[in-house]
């Protein structure tokens, strides 16, 4: 049996540094010195950007112009736009840019149990964050945006199927567009696969799950709806909300919701019934949870 983790490793969000709060970096109407083309000028420069080494599609010219291509999905805490960012008169590269709400809309409405275990520095934004306030909100939604970001770095870097992060301005995070042309990979949920890709699925699907485990981290949001499949391969998405299985008390439950709501999907469609249960007992082994 795996030794189980000390409580006090360092996590992926923790000691979070919210200054200020932010909002979505598009400002199209405010832009002083607008590009000739496109909507704005890319963001790329003041911008956190996302892990090394870099893949060779990211634009990161100063020259470059971000234009808007419409959107890709509307939600209650974000909504997708797709993005291309070209230097005029050179070819570009489309992206999909998930832009957190702000405090003047319905946001975060399941964030308590996940943001158990998640720290500011300063008290008056911890309180602020617990209220609701205004202020607060703004706080909650630059650190869901922070959140998704450092956790799709480290699950890129350690090999997972994820998009890459290509930065984070604000509560605005480009993310790699995971589709063809301009039109996205469908979502697991989509598809009717055959028994054989059903399996293949499952297998993919079981080896990122171990990842996370080894991190040990659940997705804490997992269903067929937040799993794409581009050409065959799965890539998790939505993870703003990744559940620490160590340092959050809901942890293990949270992990049994994933696993049940995914496995039930992969059941209804000829998938052993004992899979989701062999699975789950695997990743508290692989966690170090037993």
């Amino acid at each position: 049996m795996r030794e189980r983790m000390p409580k006090r490793r360092r996590r992926f969000d923790d000691e979070l540094d919210i200054d200020t709060p932010t909002t979505p970096a598009l400002r199209l109407q405010d832009e002083p010195d607008p590009p000739p083309s496109g909507d704005r000028w890319s963001t790329w420069t003041g911008a956190q950007h996302g892990p090394d080494p870099l893949p060779g599609w990211v634009v990161t010219a100063h020259a470059a112009v971000d234009t808007e291509l419409g959107v890709l999905k509307t939600g209650k805490e974000a909504d997708v736009h797709l993005l291309e960012r070209a230097v005029p008169g050179e070819p570009g590269v489309i992206m999909a840019a998930k832009r957190y709400r702000t405090a003047e809309h319905r946001m975060f409405h399941r964030d308590a149990g996940y943001l158990e275990g998640r720290r500011v520095r300063r008290s008056r934004e911890t309180r602020a964050m617990a209220n609701r306030s205004s202020f607060g909100r703004e706080l909650l939604s630059g650190q869901w945006a922070a959140a998704e970001f450092a956790a799709l770095g480290t699950l890129w870097s350690a090999g997972l199927p994820v998009p890459y992060p290509v930065q984070l301005d604000g509560t605005e995070l480009l993310l790699e567009f995971v589709g063809s042309g301009e039109t996205a990979a469908p979502r697991l949920a989509q598809l009717r696969p055959g028994p054989a890709e059903l399996a293949e699925l499952w297998e993919q699907l079981t080896a990122a799950l171990h990842g996370l485990a080894r991190l040990g981290w659940a997705h804490g949001d997992l269903s067929a709806y937040n799993l794409l499949v581009h050409e065959g391969r799965l890539v998790l998405i939505d993870l703003p909300q990744v559940v620490d299985l160590v340092g959050n008390p809901h942890g293990a439950e949270i992990l049994v919701r994933d696993v049940r709501r995914v496995a039930e999907w992969f059941t209804a469609r000829g998938l052993g019934p004992e899979a989701g249960e062999r699975l789950f007992h695997a990743l508290v082994e692989e966690a170090g949870l037993s």
